[in-house]
């Protein structure tokens, strides 16, 4: 479980089929093998690491799925691409954004860039994305101001695109949405309450 408060921009630092290595200092403070580390808001597991030396970052490794490839814009990154890290909460913790699983519900398009971020979001995220709701766009939990037919706009401060990935991307660029849990939760339980042909939860696909 994360917050969607990003601890570290790092970066990818080589490439090798389903192997991402990622070049980084502050989530490595802990690190174990088989740790857990949100990408750009996909979970990874860890498969190897190696701790900073001297001024030199450390790094770690995981191993992708094809299906994690598939349904997330992280099979889009290149060597040197920078990515959101966190690593998961901790029950002292302070949950300083909100309650966020990792696991990408979507894809979606920018289309307009920070400060006012304009998101392109297919129909099964948009159903569950409400005005002062949460959000996570590339593991960023962001508060939505506005809820078109298309997609959503969310406001970014200085500091959030500085030390973030949403400061360097364009429009047309891929982002990796996570929409509210307790949302999902809440259509599930309410399911039985709602007319046959408006759905469930079950007729998204789900992430990762």
């Amino acid at each position: 479980m994360f917050t969607g408060i990003v601890e570290e921009l790092g970066s990818v630092t080589a490439l090798d089929g389903g192997k991402f290595r990622f070049g980084c200092t502050a989530v490595l403070s802990d690190v174990t093998i088989g740790a857990s580390i949100a990408v750009n808001g996909c979970c990874l597991t860890v498969v190897a690491f190696e701790q900073p030396v001297g001024s030199a970052p450390g790094w770690w490794e995981a191993d992708l799925s094809e299906e994690t490839l598939a349904v997330t814009s992280l099979g889009e990154l290149v060597p040197g691409a920078p990515v959101n890290l966190e690593r998961p909460v901790r029950l002292a913790d302070r949950l300083g954004g909100h309650l966020v699983q990792g696991h990408v519900d979507a894809v979606g398009t920018i289309a307009h860039t920070p400060p006012d971020l304009a998101v392109e979001a297919p129909p099964s995220v948009l159903r569950y994305v409400v005005p002062k709701g949460s959000i996570t766009v590339d593991g960023v939990s962001l508060t939505v101001v506005d809820v078109t037919s298309t997609g959503f706009s969310v406001a970014v401060i200085p500091h959030t695109a500085a030390v973030t990935t949403l400061g360097h991307k364009s429009v047309g660029s891929r982002v990796n949405l996570e929409i509210d849990v307790i949302a999902k939760y809440t259509e599930r339980l309410l399911a039985p309450l709602l007319d046959p042909g408006e759905g469930t939860q079950s007729d998204s696909p789900d992430g990762p």
